[in-house]
């Protein structure tokens, strides 16, 4: 393949992880409790990285919370959405990068996908942490339930569902195996 193609490749990939990004809270917009434990921005915006690289990912991941934000006012601007923007910068960057590197067996997808997943999570706790400086601050014990506990369902989600669909995908070749 071409460099032209696969950039267009990358493109048209990204555009459709950045919508599946858009629409995919709409499943759980009703109820936001389950919309914040099942996390399904982030299901979209790891996948772009594993399918297009650590910068397309990072850039789908970036753009889509603050994307919703502006036209949806869903999530909240301040903090949320600009906090979710680094936060899904860095699974989008993470993953892409290392499963470039990685051996791209289910060791690899998986070693990706939990760097990724810990890598945003801390990231989300700073920002959020530097967000919040001037007001009512940022516990640990805040952090802890907003990526972890509160999150348990979407963690599970996306230790199943993001090894299957790239697995799937090598196996259909239609991402990079090699």
């Amino acid at each position: 393949m071409t460099k032209q193609a696969q950039t267009i490749r990358h493109l048209v990939t990204a555009a459709l992880m950045l919508a599946l990004a858009y629409i995919l809270p709409n499943f759980t917009g009703n109820i936001p409790q389950i919309g914040a434990m099942l996390l399904p921005m982030h299901l979209p915006t790891i996948l772009c990285g594993f399918l297009c690289g650590g910068p397309w990912g990072a850039a789908v991941g970036f753009v889509a919370p603050l994307m919703r934000s502006l036209i949806l006012t869903k999530p909240l601007m301040y903090p949320t959405a600009l906090a979710m923007a680094f936060e899904m910068a860095a699974y989008g960057f993470v993953s892409g990068f290392l499963y470039r590197r990685l051996p791209k067996n289910l060791v690899g997808i998986y070693t990706a996908l939990i760097a990724a997943m810990l890598c945003g999570r801390a990231v989300w706790g700073i920002v959020t942490a530097l967000l919040l400086l001037n007001g009512d601050g940022f516990t640990f014990a805040a952090f802890v339930a907003g990526a972890f506990t509160n999150a348990i369902p979407g963690i599970i989600l996306q230790l199943v569902a993001v090894p299957v669909v790239v697995l799937a995908l090598q196996k259909a070749r239609l991402v990079q195996t090699a």
